[in-house]
């Protein structure tokens, strides 16, 4: 009865994820259409960068959708690689906020020190192609999650190669804009080093903080 409690809230979850992607696709089917192709293609970071606003409301419910995935994926990654959970709507909630919380704030912090630093249009577009790939790896997550809750075979290796391609898919990020952006970054090498350092690692510290507490 347990699993099956936990599954019935996993499939809310997912429903909820998977409605908003179709509610971005609906807003502007164009460029979701561009927006799947990202990876091997650069449209869409050329197009859309260029008319990036301080709230987006596209990226918005991809980032809905990225915050719900990761938070189950991260349910099931830690019950079988650490220690199993026993699921809390309240907790788990709890946890789903605070990961969204910090990456909110964790972008507001970094365009403030990018205004601090006088690297705006840098750091704007690095925030921008980050953004993208953390929300295309949500898609991935979302499908992860949906052979995670129902299939309770291969879970360790649905986890691993989910692990990897969102990994390689967040890299692959990082190396277009580190290629797009070479000239500039070694311009301001010394600043874009300790941007990564003091914003790329710190947030994570804390979200792992809030991982353990939730075990507790």
């Amino acid at each position: 009865m347990r699993e099956f409690i936990t599954n019935e809230w996993f499939t809310v979850f997912t429903l909820l994820g998977l409605l908003s992607v179709v509610v971005a696709k609906t807003l502007n089917s164009l460029r979701f259409s561009d927006f799947i192709y990202v990876i091997g293609n650069s449209k869409y970071l050329k197009i859309y960068s260029r008319d990036q606003n301080f709230i987006d409301t596209f990226d918005g419910f991809l980032f809905f959708n990225f915050t719900l995935s990761l938070s189950v994926f991260i349910f099931y990654a830690y019950s079988t690689f650490v220690s199993p959970l026993q699921f809390d709507l309240i907790t788990f909630l709890k946890m789903s906020f605070a990961i969204a919380t910090i990456l909110i704030i964790k972008v507001l912090v970094e365009r403030l020190i990018a205004s601090l630093f006088e690297i705006d249009e840098l750091i704007d577009s690095y925030l921008f192609q980050k953004t993208t790939f953390k929300n295309y790896s949500g898609l991935v997550l979302l499908i992860a999650n949906l052979f995670l809750i129902y299939t309770n075979n291969f879970t360790t290796i649905i986890l691993s190669v989910t692990i990897g391609l969102v990994g390689l898919i967040n890299l692959i990020g990082f190396y277009l804009t580190f290629k797009t952006h070479q000239n500039s970054i070694n311009l301001n090498l010394f600043y874009f080093l300790l941007y990564l350092c003091a914003l790329e690692i710190g947030p994570y510290v804390l979200l792992y903080k809030v991982f353990r507490d939730y075990n507790v």
